[in-house]
């Protein structure tokens, strides 16, 4: 068995490591800029400060970016073609990286391309240079739009026309002289893009090595040192914010998974033997209702039934976790906190309560059938002896492969129901965090997901042998 769990952990590795692959090729896809998220949404234009303000705004994007890591390459390696730059990671803004492999599909010189695309930047500081007035406002703005566009385009009849714009509309101020010089730049250097055109290449593959320096080695080596980064909502990091959370979610789920055990099991039992029986029959359309009524509609119905004094029925707070302050007593923290609790913890529990049961009378009575209980019956045992002692521990196999499921649910949280009654645990903030987009705790909440999945079912494996000595791993 020894030997078994060993293999098993070391199987973990290359496991986990897969899953931190995918969950970080996810994170690389998710919408929106993350720098741009990180700080807040914050816009990065020029605002009311002209160019000192456009240049600022473009120092902390790139500082923020630099502190996240978005200045080096995304993976190990990267298989492309010999077009393709080894440098296109410093293009940090995912559009314009973007419009540049398209590009550079399309005319394959990154020189070039390269030059033209530092024109256009040029051209957007110098239009920021010109002082703001009546006669060059009109101008100024259709200027620095074509340019945002030429940023993102890659179509050659849009490209030339953007240019033109921009031409004709610094041609005719002598304020923006040298906004026209840098527009006459702009368009010589995009005609050389046209002029060295060599697509041929890009029909060459390559590989680039960037070695141990990269995005995803720095996450995961954050990852396994628990550093999961800052949260974009408050810049908290997020393991403190975890710690915060997980607390409430372990007291919780451990409670609804003991109550589910410690009823489902007797009754399943009690079902299974009396099978067919007025009292098995009730259960089984009992616990078949209770299956079935979504969780959220039974938290709604419960607080606004016994929440609520319109209906007279005020016998539970219906949100948060009850306040608790330094002078009260344990009992009273007790009290305060397990009134709180009832209404949530019953909503996780009978859902899970009902699936065990049955799943726990299954067991048995497939049990029943075998030749071993016959036996044992044959020989005078009592009934109990024979659920208890011959019956019980071979029928739990399916109980325990559920709890390789509830293992991990434990810790992530229940979304719904930690939501609808408040309560601060690792649900309620996944969710928080999935809405608001701050994407550092929801892909820490999905690794940890995963990882204690794997546990789980490696703990049922364990219990497995534990229950059913039949069961052996050593082969």
């Amino acid at each position: 068995m020894f030997v078994y769990i060993l293999k098993r952990l070391l199987f973990f590795i290359p496991t986990i490591l897969i899953i931190s692959v995918l969950t970080f090729a996810l994170s690389k896809m998710t919408p929106g800029d993350p720098v741009r998220l990180a700080l807040g949404n914050q816009d990065q234009g020029e605002g009311s400060g002209g160019a000192s303000d456009k240049v600022a705004g473009e120092k902390a994007y790139l500082a923020m970016a630099e502190s996240m890591g978005l200045n080096l390459p995304a993976f190990y390696f990267q298989i492309s073609n010999k077009a393709t730059p080894d440098t296109l990671y410093k293009y940090i803004r995912k559009p314009e990286r973007d419009n540049l492999e398209r590009l550079i599909s399309q005319y394959g010189d990154w020189p070039q391309i390269e030059q033209y695309f530092g024109t256009i930047r040029s051209v957007e500081l110098a239009m920021l240079d010109v002082k703001q007035d009546s006669t060059t406002f009109e101008k100024g703005r259709l200027i620095k739009d074509r340019c945002a566009k030429l940023l993102m385009e890659y179509k050659d009849k849009n490209i030339s026309q953007y240019i033109a714009d921009i031409v004709a509309a610094s041609d005719t101020l002598p304020q923006m002289e040298s906004v026209h010089a840098k527009a006459k730049q702009l368009d010589n250097t995009y005609l050389a893009v046209k002029a060295s055109s060599t697509p041929s290449k890009t029909y060459i593959p390559s590989i680039k090595w960037y070695g141990l320096n990269n995005q995803y080695h720095r996450w995961l080596s954050n990852f396994v040192h628990l550093d999961f980064g800052f949260s974009y909502a408050d810049k908290r990091p997020v393991w403190s914010k975890m710690k915060d959370a997980l607390p409430w979610t372990i007291w919780l789920n451990l409670i609804s998974i003991i109550l589910s055990y410690i009823i489902a099991i007797p009754m399943g039992i009690s079902s299974a033997r009396n099978k067919g029986s007025i009292g098995d029959r009730i259960a089984t359309i009992t616990l078949f209702i209770m299956y079935s009524l979504p969780s959220f509609w039974v938290a709604t119905m419960l607080i606004i039934f016994f929440t609520t004094p319109e209906y007279g029925m005020n016998f539970f707070p219906n949100f948060g976790v009850g306040d608790v302050t330094s002078d009260m007593g344990m009992w009273d923290v007790f009290t305060e906190r397990a009134v709180h609790m009832i209404l949530p913890v019953f909503c996780l529990t009978y859902g899970s309560l009902a699936y065990l049961s049955r799943q726990m009378r299954g067991g048995i009575l497939n049990v029943f059938r075998q030749d071993y209980i016959r036996t044992a019956r044959a020989k005078g045992l009592s009934d109990n002896k024979v659920v208890w002692k011959h019956a019980f521990r071979n029928s739990l196999i399916p109980i325990i492969t559920i709890f390789a499921s509830l293992f991990p649910a434990a810790i992530s949280g229940s979304f719904i129901i930690e939501n609808i009654f408040s309560i601060p645990g690792m649900g309620q903030m996944a969710y928080m965090a999935l809405v608001g987009r701050d994407y550092p705790v929801v892909f820490t909440v999905m690794m940890f997901s995963a990882i204690l999945t794997l546990v789980g079912t490696l703990i049922s494996d364990i219990l497995y042998a534990a229950v059913d000595p039949r069961i052996s791993f050593d082969k």
